[in-house]
């Protein structure tokens, strides 16, 4: 006997009252779209579910990429008995129940019991800690989903006795396929009325929900539902309708199109322009068109050293902090580190000394004989190069007051370095010039 939840027989599929994207949860491995890296052919999952020997599992992942999904397909094939409780809801009684039963199945009908315990990263440490003897003693056979790491929101020993299974966000193929499966199918999806999908409405659905099934077809639900059809009886699904549906309008962004490239260039530009307002609204601009943070969190890097420079070195600290905490917290609160630290090299004073430093030192080093290091200057390791003069005469500047002392680094006199008159700079220039006095 299988619980109701997972009981998709035809007549529930059929039912028009059931939200669209529950009546279109897959019934078999086939329709499962995407998660390949688990359920492919010959992976390791499908293998499990299709001889019917599936072990404790921990499905883990971002909401409606296909837990619940794969679920389902097991309690549809197994010959075991399914139970299902929510964590957020299941007592330990609840479990304790399950754990009779199981056990009573074993004893009477040598059937087992799968329990799918949805969001299990509620379950407290007490609660966790009731499923673990039957589990390690095979009473009954655990498949656990969350949205959170089970590394670090389930017990380990939970965890040891698991194996876990990452799922990862639908790709915009993956959500393509399933809302064009949607419109057609007759039986649990749109398949009996007149829908006219236009392409660019079909793209924003996939595109804006972000790896979410669930979300795609609730907006296409929506937009069907809330469309009236024209005199022909077709209900037009344009993306003005798309963007209603899934309340996000769609903004001119293709992450390898021409307004990737000159989005990422304002917003450099304006960051070494110190307009912060402009800053602002470029990031936006990328974060609400779905940007790789990683991606804006190196080029404010790249623009704290290559713009702000010895002006300000503080904002090369910011701005590596916020790369490391915007990886670390993920979207979407990593937009308010990327945020600080955008406006911060923004405000900061600029000087490009040092980039224009390195570019020259490495043009010289390119176009001109390669200069030899100075006999003071080598590393004599062997007595016989001691002999030879190698770090003879060689001045050790902590010996000096100020920990400085004047001799030739180079053979011949270069510039490459030249600090600017402002913000921490102002005191480098200062500090070397007060050096070079006296030639």
């Amino acid at each position: 006997m299988i619980m109701d939840l997972f009981d998709l027989n035809e007549k529930e599929y059929k039912s028009q009252k059931a939200p669209l994207a529950y009546r279109m949860a897959p019934r078999t491995l086939t329709e499962i779209v995407g998660q390949e890296h688990i359920i492919g052919q010959g992976k390791l999952l499908r293998r499990l579910i299709e001889t019917d020997k599936v072990t404790s599992v921990i499905l883990y992942g971002p909401p409606g990429i296909g837990k619940t999904a794969i679920a389902r397909v097991i309690a549809g094939s197994t010959k075991g008995y399914f139970e299902w409780l929510n964590a957020s809801v299941a007592k330990v009684d609840d479990i304790r129940r399950v754990s009779l039963e199981a056990k009573e199945r074993i004893k009477h009908h040598q059937a087992k019991t799968i329990l799918f315990l949805d969001e299990i990263h509620r379950f407290n440490k007490l609660q966790q800690d009731a499923l673990l003897p039957d589990v390690e003693e095979g009473n009954m056979i655990l498949i656990g989903a969350t949205t959170e790491n089970p590394f670090f929101y389930v017990n380990s020993a939970l965890v040891s006795r698991s194996q876990i299974f990452e799922l990862k966000p639908l790709t915009v193929d993956n959500l393509t396929v399933l809302i064009k499966s949607a419109v057609e199918d007759k039986e649990r999806g749109f398949g009996k009325l007149k829908i006219k999908l236009e392409s660019d409405a079909l793209e924003h659905l996939a595109k804006l929900s972000d790896g979410d099934a669930r979300r795609a077809l609730s907006a296409l639900e929506l937009g069907v539902l809330s469309t009236k059809p024209d005199k022909k009886g077709f209900i037009n699904i344009t993306l003005k309708v798309a963007e209603e549906s899934i309340q996000k309008k769609k903004i001119v962004y293709d992450k390898k199109g021409e307004e990737h490239y000159n989005t990422i260039s304002a917003f450099i530009k304006s960051m070494r322009g110190s307009d912060p307002d402009a800053v602002l609204y470029y990031l936006a601009k990328m974060i609400y068109a779905g940007e790789d943070p990683r991606f804006i969190a190196r080029r404010i890097v790249i623009c704290a050293a290559e713009d702000v420079g010895n002006a300000d070195p503080l904002a090369l600290v910011v701005a590596n902090s916020a790369m490391q905490v915007a990886e670390f917290v993920g979207m979407p609160e990593a937009r308010i580190p990327l945020a600080q630290a955008a406006v911060y090299v923004a405000t900061a004073p600029k000087s490009n000394a040092a980039y224009l430093g390195i570019e020259a030192a490495l043009k010289d080093v390119q176009e001109n004989p390669t200069l030899a290091v100075p006999k003071h200057l080598q590393n004599a390791v062997y007595e016989g190069e001691k002999k030879a003069g190698k770090g003879k005469g060689y001045k050790y500047a902590h010996d000096y007051e100020g920990g400085y002392v004047k001799q030739d680094y180079l053979p011949v006199t270069k510039k490459y370095y030249e600090p600017k008159d402002i913000g921490f700079e102002k005191k480098i220039k200062a500090r070397m010039e007060e050096r070079n006095k006296g030639g």
